[in-house]
């Protein structure tokens, strides 16, 4: 096996990347998820919204996302207030989601942590 196959095994192996969104409104992390599933196959369906509990403890929304058959974001999109998404997954996987991402928003890398095989990554999503 050469290493352009080993390569394309691993990116099939590590397609999925967990993504945590908390700190912002509950209308902004719909957008957020609309142009995730918008863009890849993710693991809510699209009546499954972030919702507002009771009670004054954070909210953090968490959905699974498999980046190995990205589709084109239309465009921008408009949040009321900046995001802060982590994401974890292999290298290339976020790596994926990220430009993606950058198709609907500006997108800053925050801070990362780095590990053999995965990374988890910190953005900050702002409207364009």
């Amino acid at each position: 096996m050469n290493r352009t196959q080993a390569q394309t095994e691993e990116n099939r192996d590590g397609r999925e990347v967990a993504v945590a969104i908390t700190g912002c409104s509950k209308d902004d992390a719909r957008m957020v998820f609309d142009v995730l599933r918008a863009a890849f196959t993710t693991d809510r369906a699209s009546a499954d919204v972030p919702r507002d509990l009771a009670g004054k403890r954070p909210t953090v929304w968490t959905v699974t996302v498999d980046v190995s058959e990205a589709r084109v974001v239309s465009g921008p999109v408009t949040l009321g207030e900046p995001v802060t998404v982590d994401v974890q997954g292999g290298y290339w996987a976020v790596d994926e989601l990220r430009k993606h991402l950058a198709d609907a928003f500006t997108v800053r890398v925050v801070g990362t942590v780095s590990g053999d095989q995965e990374e988890e990554v910190r953005l900050r999503l702002e409207s364009r």
